[in-house]
Order: C-alpha cells, then structure tokens, then sequence
C-alpha cells in the first residue's frame, strides 16, 4: 500500500535522532547529554569509563567504553553512525582528523573549543600573559576577533588547529563552540574551590587583588548545552561564542559563593595585583587586570536564549564542592593542581594581612 505525504512526514518525525558525545561523563558531555535527553534525542555518551551519567538514567541514554586514542577506535565505537557527534575534548589536529575521518557516517558536528584562542592586535593571548602581559582585547569580543595562529605551541593554538581543519576539511555542518571560564558541577577544573575551600577553611578574610574588579566572563555548562541544542536545529556551518548573561566581578562572585555556602567573613578588596598574574595574595582563578568579555549576539541569533546565570547556577556547584571534600583536591581537580601560582598560599595571606593591620 502506498504510503501518503502526511504519513511519511508523521514516521519521519517520530524516528528519534541520535547523538554520540566524546567526553560524555565529563561536565559538559553530562549537560549537553541530559539537555538533549529532554528535548527527545537518543544520546550515547562515550567516554573512557564507559557509565552513563545517573541524571540521565530513565532517558533513552546508553553509554560506551571510548579510548580515542587506539587507532580506529571512534570509527568502531560510532557503528552505523549518529545525526551528530559532539566532541568535548577534541585538542588537536589529531582529533580533528578523527572526526572527519568518521564524518561519512555522521549528520553533523559540535566541538567545543575556547575563547582563550582570541588575541590582540601585537598578538598576546591569554595563554602567555604571564610572559607577555595581559592582551588588549576589547570588552565584549565578537567572533570576529582575530585568534592565534594553529600549530602544537600551547592549548590555544592547538584548539585553533582543530577549529580550521574542521571548518575547512569537513562536508558536513560543523558549530564551533566558544565558551569562557566554564562553571557546573562535575568539573576536573572547578574555579569556584579557590573560595569553597577557603571559607571551609575557616578564612575570615578573603583579600581579592585588583580591588575584586576583575570581570572574566563565566560560561555555565547548562547555557554551553542550550546553545549546542540550539546549533544543531540550525544545522549550518557556524562559529559562536557562549557565555552567561553577565559578567561578573570576582567581587561578585565571591558573594553569590558566600551566600550559597552560608559564609559571614568578609570579602577584601585589595588596591594590588601582578598584571603578569604572579602574585599569590588575592590571585582567584578569574583574576585579570583587564576585563575578558564576549559578546553572545551570534548565538541568540540562532534563537539562544541563557538557560540560568552564575547567581542562580553556583549554589549546585558548591553543594557538590562541599559534598566530597573529603577528598585530596589536587587528585579530584588536576587543571587546578597544574596552576603555577599558589593557590591556598595562607601564610602569604596573614603575612599581607598583618602588615596592613587587618585583624585575622
């Protein structure tokens, strides 16, 4: 029996698309996985431990053991293919080269690199702004902002290498994805444990350098999900920043942590600061003598729209931040551990604090 229009576009609509997410118990592999999850998708989550994240359990999620690094091994692991790949942890041009060497079998990509790729007009990055100072970048960067050369020097120019190879290799739509300082819970770099661990500490006071002025602008791993999902309705080539609705001071961000840990000390800005990112005493991991800002108007464009903000997203990410810190911290946040300045300097801090007279 022939089958009509109506009937074939009904049966089209009710085939479930399906998504492979590379790194996909990571902190945005589990936020764009549940987000898809609920907007009706199939979602396999690949990653080297092979578990399917618990907030997607009950959802039609399955998960898959992924050495990216055995030669062929994604190419096996995508079968008979997906509607879209969303690789979190692609690095460089190897990586890159996996995905396109799969992309006979794939609708379409997401990858996500970084607003660190961004330079100024003499060329400083973010990556050397302890050797070359801080870049002159203009608040509020546009994707039109011309970013490092790629090659294999650093994380920069590497997430550089992966963007071209894609954007100019692949047949199929790539959305290369732009964020800031990612926050959310389930993070190996978690920013937020520079005040945590202070105020669990017992730190009364907390002196921030560059007077708690410093504006690097946070990205929400809900809001990197909500404009992925956003992407792939679009299904074209395209390059976007994402980053939260506003960009707060670390002023600001100290107290919404403060608020959400129940903290009473006192936040203390200090007229001081490395503009090399050198000094240990008030140094957070958002710290900058210049502000680090995106503008986010391409994304909307594509009808994003901010799923949450820092004030109303930090509260879980503290709530998992106290919840297991029982732990060795430099074993649970390895990116944090590899910092070369001192992150919980205490005696350096009473050393400053003393010579100031302030009380501790």
């Amino acid at each position: 029996m022939l089958r009509s229009p109506d009937t074939i576009k009904q049966q089209e609509t009710d085939v479930t698309k399906q998504a492979f997410i590379i790194g996909g118990t990571g902190q945005i592999g589990r936020a764009i996985g549940l987000k898809l999850l609920k907007e009706g998708w199939g979602v396999t989550f690949a990653s080297r431990i092979g578990n399917i994240p618990d907030e997607a359990l009950g959802f039609e999620a399955k998960a898959i053991s992924l050495d990216r690094d055995q030669p062929g091994a994604l190419g096996r692991a995508i079968g008979t293919g997906a509607d879209a790949v969303i690789d979190t942890v692609a690095y460089d041009e190897t990586h890159a080269n996996q995905l396109l060497d799969i992309q006979a079998s794939v609708g379409q990509f997401v990858v996500i690199s970084s607003s660190s790729v961004y330079r100024d007009k003499t060329g400083r990055t973010l990556d050397e702004a302890r050797e070359n100072g801080f870049p002159d970048l203009p608040d509020g960067m546009t994707e039109d902002q011309p970013t490092v050369e790629p090659g294999p020097q650093n994380y920069s120019t590497k997430k550089v290498a992966v963007e071209r190879l894609l954007l100019d290799g692949a047949k199929r739509p790539v959305t290369i994805l732009r964020p800031a300082a990612i926050h959310g819970t389930h993070s190996t770099h978690p920013r937020e444990w520079w005040f945590v661990k202070r105020m669990m500490d017992g730190r009364e006071i907390i002196p921030l350098c560059f007077n708690g002025r410093s504006r690097f602008h946070t990205t929400a791993a809900r809001n990197i999900a909500e404009v992925t999902w956003r992407a792939l309705a679009a299904n074209r080539k395209l390059i976007l920043n994402i980053a939260d609705p506003v960009a707060p001071t670390v002023h600001e961000i100290g107290s919404h942590i403060a608020e959400a840990m129940g903290w009473t000390g006192t936040l203390l800005p200090i007229d001081m600061g490395d503009p090399r990112l050198g000094s240990p005493v008030g140094w957070t991991p958002w710290s900058v003598p210049a502000p680090f800002t995106l503008n986010t108007d391409a994304a909307r464009q594509i009808g994003y729209t901010a799923a949450t903000d820092y004030s109303r997203s930090v509260a879980a990410t503290c709530h998992w931040l106290r919840s297991s810190a029982d732990k060795d911290w430099r074993e649970r946040f390895p990116i944090l551990a590899r910092y070369t300045v001192p992150l919980f300097d205490y005696d350096a801090e009473d050393a400053f604090l003393r010579t100031y007279r302030v009380p501790i």
